[in-house]
């Protein structure tokens, strides 16, 4: 006890220091760097990010136990939103509407002609001639690249969902929510509203064992305790898999349902927000219909709902493989903070080309769950740079998460085959 009581007074010292020292410029001769004082309130106020309000650093020390001593000696404790501020360029969080609607063409653009080419082949003589097995391997490479597209497109209507379409104040609000119906309600067949709501309360629970969303976790020393129904489909996890985004959409698994709505993530919410999202839902709805109705159930499905398809792989493998990596942690009430959630998700390098094609979803992923209403898709990259930069010059580039997936295909394959939804109890951090 006299020892770790000589060791808090030593680290209370120091923090003093450290606390003292925030409050003085930082300067890198390469890059402006985002000052922290002009956002620091918002991002609080937004992003909901707990326990980083905290200006008394003796308090913070005299709460510490053991563990979280020797987790600040080794300086295993991720550094605050507003120091993470400091390393990153000024435009970080600068929101361009013209640069982000740009964009938005471009995959709608990309999106409506692939689609289209895709339709005047399976209307063509020459496919129509050919024997079944000839037509799938004719609009296979067609339907990939469509798929491909969609998914790109379905990017754009995440920025939308977290409001980093547009920042106007005046049309701002509009802005994200006729980009993310268009992109997401109408070319994704994804009600918008609906996966809003699911993923903005991912963000602020990400890599909780309980509450996060999104993702459902099951502790693999405890399967032998699952319900029946969930060891069953741990056993036909690969029967699954073409459908685990269609499953989740419209089963509510593990949420509640995107259209149907009922399960947890409509817990506390109003009649009024429940009628805007049966808005996005209508929206999918009639575009679906109207397309089945017009091609007919055969090229609907072939032009339609195969891209679909792909699309769905596309988010399946992106999201679950940004969140699963063999030395992750997830973290109880007990010790979960929102630094430390957004620092166990994983930036995974697919290659130059499908990461600027998919916006830098998969890898400017860390800064993203940091900043999830703050910055636009095209900053992505400069800041992640910024950051394996300043978090090496912290001495703790070890927190950050970053893996070269060019096998992407395979690699999710083998990590949902082996692992499914399963976390080992040693990745749990309980306290």
């Amino acid at each position: 006890m006299k020892n770790n009581s000589i060791v808090k007074g030593a680290l209370a010292t120091t923090l003093l220091w450290t606390a003292a020292d925030s409050f003085a410029p930082v300067y890198h001769s390469t890059q402006q760097q985002a000052s922290a004082t002009s956002l620091r309130s918002s991002i609080l106020a937004d992003d909901v990010i707990r326990g980083t309000a905290s200006n008394d650093p003796l308090s913070t020390v005299a709460d510490m136990n053991d563990e979280d001593i020797a987790a600040m000696m080794r300086n295993d404790n991720p550094p605050l939103p507003g120091t993470i501020m400091k390393m990153l360029p000024k435009d970080t969080f600068q929101v361009d509407t013209a640069t982000s609607l740009m964009y938005a063409g471009l995959d709608v653009a990309a999106v409506v002609g692939s689609m289209s080419f895709l339709y005047a082949v399976v209307q063509s003589d020459f496919y129509n001639g050919l024997p079944i097995a000839g037509q799938a391997l004719t609009v296979a490479p067609l339907q990939i690249l469509t798929g491909f597209a969609m998914w790109c497109t379905w990017c754009i209507g995440h920025d939308a969902g977290h409001g980093t379409v547009s920042k106007s104040t005046k049309f701002g609000k509009g802005i994200n929510r006729i980009v993310g119906e268009i992109t997401h309600s109408m070319i994704c067949l994804t009600p918008f509203v609906p996966w809003a709501l699911s993923h903005k309360k991912h963000h602020l629970n990400h890599n909780h064992l309980e509450k996060d969303f999104s993702h459902q976790w099951y502790i693999r020393e405890e399967a032998g305790d699952l319900h029946p129904l969930i060891k069953a489909s741990y056993y036909i996890r690969m029967v699954f898999f073409p459908f685990l985004y269609f499953i989740y959409l419209f089963t509510g698994i593990p949420d509640g349902g995107h259209v149907l709505f009922y399960g947890r993530m409509w817990e506390g919410e109003s009649m009024k927000d429940k009628l805007d999202g049966a808005l996005s839902v209508a929206v999918s709805v009639a575009t679906a219909g109207t397309l089945w109705h017009n091609m007919g159930t055969s090229d609907f499905a072939v032009v339609c709902m195969a891209p679909w398809t792909v699309m769905g792989f596309w988010l399946f493998m992106v999201t679950y493989l940004q969140h699963h990596s063999d030395d992750g942690k997830l973290y109880t009430d007990d010790t979960f903070t929102f630094e430390k959630g957004a620092f166990e998700t994983v930036d995974r390098d697919y290659g130059e080309l499908v990461n600027k094609l998919s916006h830098h979803m998969m890898d400017g992923h860390v800064i993203h769950h940091l900043f999830f209403t703050k910055v636009p898709h095209y900053r992505l990259h400069a800041a992640t740079q910024a950051l394996q930069k300043g978090m090496k010059e912290r001495g703790q580039d070890h927190l950050y998460k970053q893996i070269d997936t060019p096998d992407f295909t395979q690699e999710i394959i083998k990590q949902y085959y082996n692992n499914w939804f399963y976390i080992n109890e040693e990745n749990i951090v309980r306290k």
